[in-house]
Order: C-alpha cells, then structure tokens, then sequence
C-alpha cells in the first residue's frame, strides 16, 4: 500500500488493523516549511546519536536532539537524554501539531538524517518514559522519504511518502502492534529533519 494521491484525508487510518495512523499531508505553506527546516537545521542543539548495541557504543552519522516541558530523562537503545528547554520555534511547531491533530505533547525528539542513506531500522516507540498508547505526532522537513510499517506477527507492510512540511500521527494500539522505519536509500542526497512530538509519563 503506497501514497501517491494528493487528495489526502487526515481521518483515514492507514494501518488495516492493531492501531491507528493519521496523515495529514503538508499541514504549512511550502515557504514557511523552507523557513522552519533553516532554522531547525541551524538553531537545534544536535549532536550525533549513541546506541549499546551488543555491549558496544556506537556512535551514529544520524544527529538527534531533545527538548520537553521538563528536563525530561528519555531512555532508549541504553542511552539516556535529558530534555533541553523548548525553542521558539519548537514552540510554534508544537502548537500547530496540536491543533492539526487534536492531540497534546509535552516533548519532542529531533533526528537529523544528512543523506538518503541515513535511516531508522525496524522499532517501536514503546520506552517506559513514553505514556502507553498515547499519540505520537511526527513533523517532516525537507527531502522526501518513504516511511514504512510492518506488523509484529502478520508481517503485513504499509508505506507512505512523507513529504516537506508533513504531519504523520501514530496512535492507540500501533506501538503495541507495529513496528515502523525509514529505509535508506541512496538515491536522495538532501538533509531531512524528523520531529516525533511524545508525551513523557509524569510520575
């Protein structure tokens, strides 16, 4: 299943089952997305990602950066971040999601991806941190990418094109159900900036 329509509806589920995921296409004019993706590009605190994958650190191409409410301490792959203070920008780019999908976030985790053969592999977002089978509202700027699920036990697959300016909500079941990620490639040469607007769980 693949997104190739510009008649996009932000009510339809893409998943066929076990969850729930929303997109809403561009959600911003072309120019004002041009002007959020130079600012994140050179206003955000990045700093190359680190996972213990077999006992080892590894230090990723890929760069990330973290930012909430709070100092939040987020846990994944063994690594732990604690979340800087929200920019203007960030600011702005929360609301807008909010509104767009009805939902509320307080904090966000930016990847910076500089080529197409930067990716994700298969996860899910699943960390105790993260409130269960809260939304996850995940903003995209510049190069086009294809995003991809695939379900834990019927392997069945789901893609879409997630393009300049975009809104892709998770929500429900899907973390539960589904893992996602975004396959290399090495036909795209542009920088594209991923932000996944969570919730982290108040204890």
């Amino acid at each position: 299943m693949d997104l190739f329509s510009s008649q996009i509806d932000p009510n339809k589920n893409w998943l066929p089952f076990d969850g729930t995921v929303n997109y809403h296409g561009s959600i911003m004019d072309f120019d004002v997305a041009n002007s959020f993706y130079e600012k994140l590009l050179h206003n955000i605190a990045w700093k190359n990602d680190v996972a213990i994958i077999y006992g080892k650190r590894i230090e990723t191409k890929r760069k990330v950066a973290w930012y909430g409410d709070q100092p939040f301490e987020y846990t994944y792959s063994k690594n732990t971040k604690k979340a800087l203070p929200w920019t203007k920008e960030l600011l702005e780019l929360k609301q807008l999601v909010e509104r767009s999908s009805g939902e509320t976030y307080n904090s966000c985790l930016l990847n910076l991806y500089h080529t197409g053969e930067e990716g994700m592999a298969w996860h899910s977002d699943a960390e105790k941190d993260l409130k269960k089978d809260d939304a996850i509202g995940s903003l995209s700027f510049g190069a086009e990418r294809k995003f991809s699920f695939k379900h834990k036990k019927t392997k069945d697959k789901v893609n879409l094109l997630l393009e300049h300016g975009s809104l892709l909500v998770m929500k429900g079941s899907t973390q539960t159900h589904w893992l996602h990620r975004l396959p290399p490639t090495k036909v795209i040469h542009k920088p594209r900036i991923n932000l996944t607007f969570r919730t982290i769980e108040l204890s």
